[in-house]
């Protein structure tokens, strides 16, 4: 026997619930950044959620290698620890591969000097633009890499959005500093660093050694950099 549905107008379905809070939580996202002056685009957004993967994925890789990360680890132990000291930021990405799953996280969708690649592992068939790309190499990676770390500190840089500057003055209003080129890069405390205008509106996402993502404006960044908890970070950059 099949029960009749009542036709009540006050009757909540879970599909309903469900409906009404992905709704609601949608336009929290959409009006928050509005609300606290901190206009978000849609490209700075996709890049955070990124980059949370990309922490996931170096404490996933880290439970496996004896809490060390993919910089940490000898080459002939499955690590990248030389191939990064060579500027090969991409070699730290690739042992995460298996963590990753797709290198599709490794692009800031608002980097414009970079190739978003596809797959790690095989060459797909061949296509129109840059979208069947296999990741291989810097060209494929948006974020750089850190190699500092202690184990007393969750401070650290783990990764993050690579378009900084260098060498300008942090007083200054236009900071007048250069692009930091692909390699490793010695930041000291008082070393003067902000982002470019390249992406974010001169703000940058950086995921920190407890996995969280912070959204940095460039005083804030060179403030971050003062307490990872170490007195010189090494960072590379593709």
């Amino acid at each position: 026997m099949k029960l009749k549905p009542r036709n009540s107008p006050c009757g909540f379905t879970l599909t309903d619930f469900i409906v009404i809070i992905a709704i609601l939580t949608l336009v929290v996202a959409v009006l928050l950044p509005g609300m606290t002056g901190n206009k978000a685009r849609p490209g700075q957004i996709n890049c955070t959620i990124n980059l949370q993967q990309v922490g996931v994925a170096y404490r996933q890789w880290a439970i496996d290698h004896n809490d060390k990360l993919p910089v940490e680890v000898s080459i002939t132990n499955g690590g990248a620890m030389e191939a990064v000291l060579a500027g090969n930021v991409a070699a730290v990405f690739q042992v995460m591969s298996n963590e990753l799953s797709t290198p599709k996280v490794l692009f800031c969708p608002e980097d414009r000097r970079r190739i978003q690649a596809t797959t790690f592992f095989q060459t797909t068939a061949a296509g129109r633009g840059h979208q069947n790309d296999r990741f291989s190499n810097n060209s494929n990676v948006s974020y750089f890499a850190g190699l500092d770390f202690t184990p007393t500190t969750s401070n650290g840089f783990l990764s993050g959005d690579d378009n900084w500057l260098t060498g300008g003055e942090v007083w200054n209003v236009a900071f007048k500093g250069v692009p930091v080129p692909s390699g490793v890069l010695s930041v000291w405390t008082n070393t003067a660093v902000a982002w470019s205008d390249a992406r974010h509106q001169k703000h940058g996402n950086v995921v920190l050694a407890d996995g969280s993502v912070q959204s940095f404006s460039g005083s804030k960044l060179a403030e971050a950099l003062r307490n990872t908890g170490v007195a010189t970070n090494r960072l590379a950059f593709p």
